[in-house]
């Protein structure tokens, strides 16, 4: 089974080397967050209740 996460990029970011995140979820329970301008740099790592929190609180802004 290959390990290799499947990266979605923001709609926000763009190809000029803007803001660049990019997200991946392998499985429900953790999203995988990176800046794609680093490819594949660090990740950060959050529980999916904590990243809907984190979405919810972005949208109100």
């Amino acid at each position: 089974m290959s390990t290799e996460l499947a990266w979605f990029k923001s709609s926000y970011s763009d190809d000029e080397g803007g803001e660049c995140v990019e997200v991946a979820t392998p499985h429900p329970h953790t999203i995988h967050v990176r800046d794609s301008k680093l490819g594949s740099g660090p990740e950060v790592h959050v529980t999916a209740a904590t990243w809907a929190k984190f979405i919810s609180h972005i949208a109100e802004a």
